[in-house]
C-alpha cells in the first residue's frame, strides 16, 4: 500500500507538471541564471482574452486582441524567511531596448516576456531569475479553486468598466469579482450617500492587487480545508513559466511558501508620480523614495518608511 501510495503521488505530480506551459530557455535569454538563496520572480498578469470563458465575459473586457501586461510584479522569495512584493505600475516611463521611450507595458506588447525582462533590467537594474504568467481566465479559475477570496470593504465599491459591484463589509469574491477588483482603474466607493473615486489610478490599482494577493496567500496558509491537489492542478493548467521552473523547483518553492504566513510577506508599489509629456500620460519615479525602495528590494532588506 505504501508503494502504491508513493507511486500514485509521483504520478499525480508528473501529471500536474505536464499541464504547465513552459517557455524554452532560448526564448528567454534575458533571464539571470538561478542561484542558491533568494531568487527574484517576475509575475505578469496578461490581459489576453484568448482563453476567456463564456460565463466570465459579461461585456467588461472589451475586444482588444493580443496580449499586454495588466499586472507587473516582482517577487523576491527567501526560503524559510519571507518574501517581498514590488509592484511596477504599467504606465511607468522607461527606455525599451531598440524601441525608445514608452510605457513599460509596451515592452511586453512589442517583444513578449524577454523584452519586458530586459527592460526591467536596463531601467531598474534588477536581475530576474524566473518568469510566471497568468491571463484573465486563469486568475479567475485559480480564485474559484480556493472557494473565492475574502476581502474587507470599508464602503460599498464599484467599477462599471471592470464589472466590480460589492457591498460594504466582509465579502467573499468569486473569480469573476476578484478579477474585476484586480483590474479596476475607475474604482469608486459609496461615501455619505454619493459615489466617490478613490485610488482610481494605476497606483491605486497596484495597491489593491497586492492586497488581493496577500489575502489569497493568507487564505491558503491558514485554511484547514485547503485542497492542495485540486489547487495545484488548477494553477498548473493556468500558468506559463520559464523552463527553469521544473518539477523539483516548484515543489521546493511550494513547500517553503506554505511554511510562511501573511506577516512574512511585505508589499510595496514603486513610488511614482503622474506626469504628462507630449500629450502622453506616464508615471515616473519619485526620488529619493524610489531608489530607496529598489535598494531595499535588491538587498532583501525591509522596505523603508515613506
Amino acid at each position: 500500500m505504501a508503494v502504491l501510495g508513493v507511486t500514485a503521488a509521483i504520478a499525480y505530480l508528473l501529471w500536474t507538471d505536464s499541464k504547465i506551459e513552459r517557455i524554452p530557455d532560448a526564448q528567454l535569454p534575458a533571464l539571470a541564471t538561478p542561484i542558491e538563496g533568494p531568487r527574484t520572480f517576475l509575475v505578469v498578469g496578461s490581459d489576453s482574452r484568448e482563453n476567456l470563458p463564456d460565463d466570465l465575459d459579461q461585456g467588461n473586457f472589451g475586444t482588444a486582441g493580443g496580449r499586454r501586461t495588466d499586472v507587473i510584479m516582482l517577487v523576491k522569495f527567501v526560503p524559510g524567511e519571507g518574501a517581498q512584493l514590488l509592484s511596477i505600475p504599467r504606465d511607468l516611463k522607461v527606455e525599451i531596448p531598440e524601441r525608445g521611450t514608452n510605457k513599460i507595458n509596451a515592452a511586453f506588447a512589442f517583444g513578449g516576456p524577454d523584452l519586458l525582462i530586459r527592460t526591467l533590467k536596463d531601467n531598474l537594474d534588477i536581475d530576474i531569475n524566473h518568469y510566471i504568467e497568468v491571463d484573465f481566465g486563469g486568475f479567475a479559475a485559480i480564485v474559484d479553486s480556493l472557494g473565492g477570496v475574502t476581502i474587507d470593504f470599508a464602503y460599498a465599491a464599484r467599477d462599471s468598466k471592470s464589472g466590480l459591484d460589492v457591498d460594504a463589509g466582509t465579502q467573499t469574491l468569486d473569480g469573476a469579482q476578484a478579477l474585476a477588483y484586480a483590474r479596476s482603474r475607475q474604482y469608486q466607493e459609496l461615501r455619505d450617500g454619493g459615489w466617490e473615486s478613490v485610488g482610481a489610478t494605476d497606483i491605486g490599482r497596484t495597491q489593491r492587487q497586492q492586497g488581493l494577493l496577500l489575502a489569497l496567500f493568507d487564505q491558503v496558509s491558514t485554511s484547514s480545508a485547503f485542497d492542495l491537489p485540486g489547487f495545484a492542478g488548477t494553477v498548473a493548467e493556468n500558468i506559463t513559466t520559464d523552463a527553469g521552473l521544473d518539477l523539483g523547483a516548484l515543489i521546493d518553492l511550494g513547500r517553503s511558501a506554505l511554511q510562511l504566513s501573511s506577516s512574512d510577506l511585505e508589499g510595496r508599489t514603486l513610488p511614482v508620480r503622474i506626469t504628462n509629456e507630449g500629450g502622453v500620460s506616464y508615471v515616473v519615479p519619485v526620488e529619493p523614495e524610489a531608489k530607496a525602495t529598489l535598494d531595499a528590494f535588491l538587498n532583501g532588506e525591509p522596505f523603508p518608511s515613506l
